[in-house]
């Protein structure tokens, strides 16, 4: 076992500091006894529109071609996406007395929604806080998750109940926390930074996603949001950057089609590849 370093963002020991956060075994939430989820990765940001969604199907896929069982859940509930990038639309749950069936992709992926309980995807899902964080919960406790080697939590953005309840209530491992270049979205991502470590969550890194354009007639780099300071950033709050990601059209393309299992993307890989260091034990390095 690795020393603790106190910093809960950065350290892989399952101390007694960590264990007041999400480790805290009066507030963890328990699996269906029909699942069998090893890794659970939640997907943050501070703000919508960065991206989050697009890395949490990125990162099930690419998982999921080096041989892992993977799984989304998707716990942004009143603006899922995670079912449409899959090409899960028309798709309804179903369940039994042992609990809820995941829907699976066309690669097996097992994903669980809002929208996958719904008979129209566009029905608006008008509930308070506390009934959304208790929907999340039970997307953990009442569905029969089978076996999981990496679970992806798509999270709504913010610091509000339903990070809370992922935060308190399942077995993290850690998080990623997407943004984008402008300076005003690192001063809100700042925030989900500070709510993680204030619970004892571990960091993984920062990924950037749109941080740059390349022009396919040239293939220069262009910054369309300006410099972004992500380097400076992360190494003042010492999280590593695990990626730079492009505004990439055809992954949007992909999405909107239902098929981002079929995406080519190689810049998503470094990412991938920090996510599965760090879930074996290994340091990253800043």
């Amino acid at each position: 076992m690795s020393e603790c370093t106190h910093n809960c963002s950065t350290c892989s020991s399952n101390c007694a500091s960590r264990e007041k956060g999400q480790k805290n075994p009066d507030l963890l939430a328990p699996q269906n006894a029909a699942s069998n989820v090893k890794r659970v990765i939640g997907v943050v940001s501070g703000k919508g529109g960065v991206g989050k969604s697009t890395v949490t199907c990125a990162l099930a896929t690419l998982m999921n071609r080096r041989g892992y069982k993977t799984a989304v859940l998707d716990a942004d509930i009143t603006g899922p996406s995670i079912p449409r990038a899959f090409g899960l639309r028309g798709v309804q749950l179903e369940g039994s007395e042992m609990g809820m069936f995941p829907a699976q992709t066309k690669t097996g992926i097992e994903v669980v929604s809002t929208n996958l309980l719904l008979d129209e995807e566009s029905k608006p899902v008008v509930w308070r806080g506390p009934v959304i964080a208790g929907m999340v919960k039970q997307f953990w406790t009442d569905t029969c998750w089978n076996e999981v080697d990496y679970m992806f939590v798509d999270m709504p953005p913010g610091t509000g109940d339903v990070p809370l309840t992922v935060f308190q209530s399942l077995p993290l491992d850690g998080i990623v926390i997407v943004t984008s270049p402008q300076q005003l979205v690192s001063m809100i991502v700042d925030k989900a930074v500070n709510m993680a470590n204030l619970m004892g969550i571990r960091i993984f890194g920062i990924v950037e996603n749109m941080s740059y354009f390349r022009c396919p007639d040239c293939g220069k780099e262009h910054s369309l949001f300006g410099n972004s300071g992500i380097d400076e950033f992360a190494a003042a709050r010492n999280i590593p950057v695990l990626g730079k990601l492009p505004i990439d059209p055809e992954i949007a393309s992909l999405c909107d089609k239902g098929v981002i299992e079929l995406m080519e993307a190689d810049y998503f890989e470094p990412v991938a590849d920090a996510v599965e260091r760090a879930t074996n034990g290994e340091k990253l390095p800043k």
